[in-house]
């Protein structure tokens, strides 16, 4: 028997509220099975579970804010236990043999109610079905939330914390003096920020960073890249950072000391390698979830998990397990147009890898000077955990992946 508690999704939370249990008790569950779902101010995810057992007691009601670590359910590994609650719920359902009777005799015709309110009353309750963390925070901003639309049915804070300023603007139910609308549109954009601002700090006030930098030929990895796409439809084709994702998991397992948490005074490489992968949200604001196991992916199975877990992340459908188990993280800022990315590391993770825009540059191949697509990446490395050294035989082997691109696949 054991607790299941609420998961740590991420150095910057602290609590979160549980939003809808997906078992009951009784209910046989498998590790990675979706037991319920928690609203951070990243969004709504759900939680998996990590062992395989039965629900012996659901702990927190649905709808209530709790604390990272609090206890919100018991998972019994014991079937036996189980099986007898089941056989005594069924007992006590039972109805006594006369109701059954009066029940079978009474005739059904006096059933008949035809008020015409009672549908339009449910529609409206569920347009207006609203989290309590949202809810809270609409009282607080004086959003009319009659005037926001649901996402699936539900209006989520993150969905709020996504309004921007003129949105906001609309839907203020009450004419209130003009300095504190400015101080309320401010708010909108601060519960990402405020979580990402705090996590960095604490990167910064705990963790000894180094930088290192290189400069990749990219030219045979894209040609290499431009050949395999031409046989592809445009749904198919892979794009450049699914390369660039595949070969940092093959550096990785050269150089697996970059993979892996600080926790304990201690390094704690990884087996597997989950690289967290930056991504921005339409309305503001970043999630580094997961790719789980992209070191036993293929170069199309990378591009096929990473597009997944794009179009998961903004629309808010992320897993527990993708916001836990990260690694290391990367971070491409190249299709802005940055030279560089000098990233900051998110604890208890060890490395950060950064990369900038590929562009034409002169480049010298033997004793002559040519034109090539050229690629800084760049490495953040925790100097408790590894020394520069390790950082530099780490880019090392992904500039070797890339030279030779037939490694990727």
């Amino acid at each position: 028997m054991s607790e299941f508690v609420m998961p740590s999704l991420g150095a910057d939370m602290e609590s979160a509220i549980l939003m809808e249990w997906h078992v009951k008790e009784g209910d046989k569950v498998s590790k990675g099975d979706v037991i319920a779902e928690v609203e951070t101010s990243k969004g709504v995810i759900e939680i998996e579970v990590f062992e395989d057992g039965i629900v012996e007691k659901l702990l927190v009601e649905e709808e209530t804010e709790c604390k990272v670590g609090t206890p919100l359910a018991i998972i019994a590994s014991d079937a036996n236990e189980s099986v007898e609650v089941k056989v005594e719920e069924k007992v006590e359902v039972e109805p006594p043999k006369e109701v059954i009777q009066q029940e079978e005799l009474e005739p059904k015709k006096e059933v008949k109610l035809e008020p015409q309110e009672e549908p339009v009353v449910k529609v409206q309750s569920r347009e207006l079905k609203i989290s309590p963390a949202a809810r809270k925070r609409a009282e607080e901003l004086g959003i009319d939330i009659s005037t926001i639309t649901p996402i699936d049915g539900v209006i989520q804070l993150a969905q709020l914390e996504a309004l921007n300023p003129q949105e906001v603007k609309v839907v203020v139910k009450e004419e209130k003096p003009q300095e504190k609308k400015k101080s309320e549109t401010k708010d909108t954009k601060e519960g990402m920020r405020q979580a990402i601002a705090a996590a960095m700090s604490k990167s910064n006030a705990e963790i000894p960073h180094y930088y290192l930098s290189t400069s990749i030929n990219m030219t045979p990895a894209l040609e290499y890249l431009e050949e395999l796409n031409k046989q592809r439809s445009i749904k198919e084709r892979i794009l450049p950072i699914a390369m660039l994702i595949r070969a940092v998991a093959l550096a990785l397992q050269e150089v697996p000391e970059l993979n892996g948490f600080w926790h304990e005074e201690e390094l704690h490489i990884s087996k597997a390698i989950h690289p967290g992968i930056a991504i921005a949200l339409r309305k503001g604001g970043l999630i580094t979830p997961a790719l789980l196991n992209a070191d036993i992916m293929n170069l199309n199975d990378t591009m096929d998990s990473l597009s997944n877990l794009i179009t998961r992340t903004r629309a808010g459908k992320l897993r527990s397990s993708e916001l836990m188990a990260q690694t290391i993280t990367i971070t491409n800022l190249g299709d802005l147009g940055v030279d560089s990315v000098f990233g900051v590391i998110y604890p208890p993770q060890v490395a950060v890898i950064g990369f900038g825009i590929i562009k034409d540059a002169p480049w010298a191949e033997g004793d002559a000077l040519c034109v090539r697509k050229v690629m800084q990446a760049t490495l953040a490395g925790d100097h408790r955990a590894t020394d520069g050294r390790v950082g530099a035989k780490f880019l090392d082997k992904l500039n070797n992946v890339l030279q030779n691109p037939k490694e990727l696949l």
